[in-house]
């Protein structure tokens, strides 16, 4: 699963969302080190839109640095200009992938199997390495491999899951 709106209006105000942090400056001239929580380290392609609180950024440049990524701004060309935004959440608007389940749209949706039985909605969204598992709200865990089925407009989840999953 992936933290974006596939669902929005096209005229829709886009949907920001965070996709990592800044963290330390890092030299003079304004680079700063900078932790993604996203999978899609294109969100800190040379030209991409970001904020950080209030502050709209674009990215210059960035690299991957030891287990993070070393970025540079347009216009923050002095590590004074960078120190206020450390420990700032990185925004960046929403991805618009129709075939993609998205974090945000998912929490909350009702979970559903195939003959219509209800079995809570999603709490939340927990990584594991084998597949995400939905957080139910009894604490049910869910492989997000047995969606078959999401209806955006219901906020419903169609669940094909193995007999015994659900108490």
């Amino acid at each position: 699963m992936t933290p974006a709106d596939p669902g929005a209006h096209p005229d829709a105000p886009q949907a920001w969302l965070e996709v990592g942090r800044i963290g330390r400056p890092h030299g003079l001239r304004g680079d700063a080190l900078v932790t993604l929580s996203t999978d899609r380290p294109e969100r800190l392609d040379p030209g991409t839109r970001l904020r950080a609180g209030s502050v709209a950024l674009e990215v210059a440049r960035s690299q991957p640095y030891q287990d993070r990524w070393l970025v540079h701004f347009v216009g923050v060309d002095h590590r004074d200009a960078i120190e206020p935004l450390r420990g700032v959440a990185l925004q960046a608007e929403a991805l618009d992938e129709p075939d993609t389940l998205w974090v945000h749209t998912v929490v909350g949706a009702e979970v559903v199997t195939p003959d219509g039985a209800s079995h809570g909605r999603v709490a939340s969204v927990l990584a594991n390495p084998a597949h995400d598992l939905l957080v139910l709200d009894d604490d049910t865990l869910v492989p997000v491999v047995f969606i078959v089925e999401a209806e955006s407009t219901d906020d419903r989840l169609v669940v094909d899951a193995p007999e015994g999953l659900f108490p």
